[in-house]
């Protein structure tokens, strides 16, 4: 994937924005999409687009918070699967 990136208020040298893409990187832990970097004297202000991440959906099963049902155990997944599920009246 290749980070775009948009330098205002100056001119920075390819290392530099090579450093603060890795930076980004480490930091949020995967690459941004785009970084707007805005030079004021010996000072950068950064700011990151990030791809947007999935959403995951969490239910309440059998008195537990769970994403999904694979790491349930045989007692829970025969739990899960016994349960009454109620109706809207």
């Amino acid at each position: 994937m290749a980070c775009t990136v948009d330098v205002t208020g100056g001119v920075l040298e390819q290392p530099e924005i090579d450093a603060y893409i890795t930076r980004a990187t480490e930091k949020y832990g995967r690459e941004p999409l785009h970084i707007d970097i805005k030079v004021d004297g010996d000072f950068v202000e950064l700011t990151y687009e990030f791809e947007s991440k999935p959403f995951h959906r969490i239910r309440r099963i059998t008195g537990y918070l769970v994403g999904s049902l694979e790491r349930f155990n045989n007692g829970k997944r025969a739990e899960e699967a016994d349960r009454v599920k109620h109706g809207i009246l």
